[in-house]
């Protein structure tokens, strides 16, 4: 799982935990908008386009 996540981060170029952080929040029945919009916090300010 590790490498799959330095992969999407490094194609993305943002870091492995906010990878982390949004497939949790995805796997946690979050929606992209919701998650751009409401947890910037918490995926330290990705955006719609990133996530």
């Amino acid at each position: 799982m590790q490498k799959i996540l330095a992969q999407l981060a490094a194609e993305i170029r943002i870091r492995p935990d906010q990878v982390k952080t949004a497939v949790e929040l995805l796997d946690g029945g979050a929606t992209v908008p919701f998650i751009a919009r409401y947890r910037k916090e918490v995926t330290d300010g990705l955006d719609d386009i990133q996530l």
